[in-house]
């Protein structure tokens, strides 16, 4: 091994000394390397314009959380759907067992935001302002002369003010863009709160992408952790061929690999790994390591694919199997945890209701009956005042409803709480009963829900014998 060549036995961003040593990576072309900054830039695209669309009435995804309401590409939900939840994140759990398990960590190198932003805007300001590896390395240990302090002034002013765009299209994601704007055109007393955020949210991507860098995935991501645990040998994972590569030694000697040791894969590599090493934690599947390498092959007219995506096996020389336990039950599982979701967005109504006893006594006597209050909280989820009425239902009672003669005018993505009284006269009283509450459309005859509650009332045989005693 080379002198301050990584290894797998030390991390490759701390110091013998125990310093932190900093990252940067030479810049690379190639054909994943093109494909990476095009997905990037698709990626960061849709981040862009998803709060811009509008998908009935609302952005395609817009989390109210103020009010409580959370929409979806047309999709409205309200807090009592957050249950749905459960199934959309279950499903997207699996979905990344799944991929892991087959493609290894195409999402850490090709969709997670940290990469994206990282290696395709970050990076690519500091090489514009600062130059290439070479120039990087040699400016940090420049003197802090006038060059030094301009360029460095320069390069995080512009990071800064890209951490800012970032929260504020994060922000955008709550508020909607319209109230964003309004409140950035604000004094900063009117929306303190926000303001603060804002501010506090940019310092962190600030940080995270001016300084802190590849130690989010080495340090506090738990991702790379995982994969020992959700790959296995026939897992499309980057990897260098030994067989092929071994010996290494300078292009012009015979009777060896064809890896010249030019280490043109370390310097490339955005955790500092050198892939040669075998499979790592570190490795976050980015392929730069891949197009450095076969450049170098290129030159040399040798075959390319010296380090290339292939699995364990099949860098061994073995057949690689698509097929197998794990990938069925990850599959599996993301199917049912999709088609859970889907079966639960289909039955998605257009307004809900909750029904719950009011506070105080559970039911009230009087010489006229039982009666029993409710509070009735009734949730417009469509962008157009409605006006809803509730009837009751229960088998064999008769009974009367109170607070509902006019309907229930509830505002566009608003709320109504309403008192609803039931009472039972006194000699149609016999017991308590189960009751049933309905939600009826505008158009007087849908039911968009039902709910169930419980008319309570003393023991009837009880309270007759009392009243006839007195």
């Amino acid at each position: 091994m080379k002198p301050n060549q990584p290894s797998r036995a030390t991390p490759t961003t701390i110091n013998q000394d125990g310093s932190r040593k900093f990252l940067h990576p030479a810049d690379v072309k190639g054909f994943f390397t093109t494909y990476r900054r095009i997905f990037a830039l698709l990626l960061i695209g849709i981040y862009v314009s998803l709060p811009w669309i509008p998908i009935n009435g609302h952005p395609a995804v817009f989390l109210d959380v103020l009010n409580r309401r959370f929409h979806l590409f047309g999709l409205s939900f309200a807090a009592q759907d957050l249950w749905m939840a459960f199934f959309f994140i279950t499903g997207l759990g699996f979905t990344l067992f799944f991929i892991t398990a087959l493609l290894g960590r195409v999402w850490c190198g090709w969709a997670c935001p940290q990469t994206v932003f990282l290696e395709h805007v970050y990076r690519r300001i500091e090489r514009w302002i600062e130059g290439d590896a070479a120039a990087r390395k040699k400016l940090d240990k420049q003197a802090w002369d006038n060059e030094k302090i301009i360029k460095r002034v320069v390069k995080n002013g512009i990071f800064f003010a890209f951490s800012a765009l970032i929260a504020h299209l994060f922000l955008a994601y709550f508020i909607s863009i319209p109230e964003l704007y309004h409140w950035m055109t604000s004094s900063p007393k009117e929306h303190w709160g926000a303001f603060l955020f804002v501010f506090i949210a940019s310092s962190i991507i600030f940080v995270n992408f001016a300084w802190f860098r590849e130690q989010l995935c080495l340090v506090i991501c738990p991702y790379g952790r995982l994969q020992s645990a959700l790959i296995d040998d026939d897992t499309l994972i980057i990897g260098y061929d030994e067989k092929r590569g071994e010996p290494r030694g300078s292009a012009k000697k015979k009777d060896i690999g064809d890896c010249v040791d030019c280490t043109r894969c370390v310097q490339v590599c955005p955790t500092g790994i050198d892939i040669r090493q075998g499979l790592q934690m570190e490795c976050i599947g980015c392929a730069n390591c891949i197009d450095a390498c076969d450049t170098i092959m290129a030159k040399l007219n040798r075959p390319k694919g010296l380090i290339r995506y292939d699995s364990q096996n099949g860098l061994a020389g073995q057949k690689r199997r698509y097929l197998r336990p794990r990938t069925f039950i990850y599959a599996a599982l993301m199917l049912i945890g999709a088609a859970a979701f889907t079966l639960s967005a289909m039955q998605l109504r257009s307004a809900n209701m909750n029904v719950v006893r009011m506070s105080g006594a559970p039911y009230f006597l009087s010489d006229a009956g039982v009666r029993n209050q409710y509070m009735v909280r009734v949730i417009n989820k469509t962008n157009e005042t409605k006006t809803y009425r509730i009837i009751s239902a229960a088998e064999g009672q008769t009974y009367t409803m109170e607070g509902n003669e006019d309907g229930i005018t509830v505002p566009p993505m608003g709320e109504e709480v309403r008192p609803v009284i039931i009472s039972v006269p006194r000699a149609h009283y016999s017991g308590q009963f189960p009751l049933t509450l309905s939600l009826l459309a505008p158009d007087g005859e849908t039911v968009i829900m039902t709910r169930e509650a419980e008319f309570l009332g003393p023991n009837a045989r009880l309270w007759k014998e009392h009243s006839a005693a007195k």
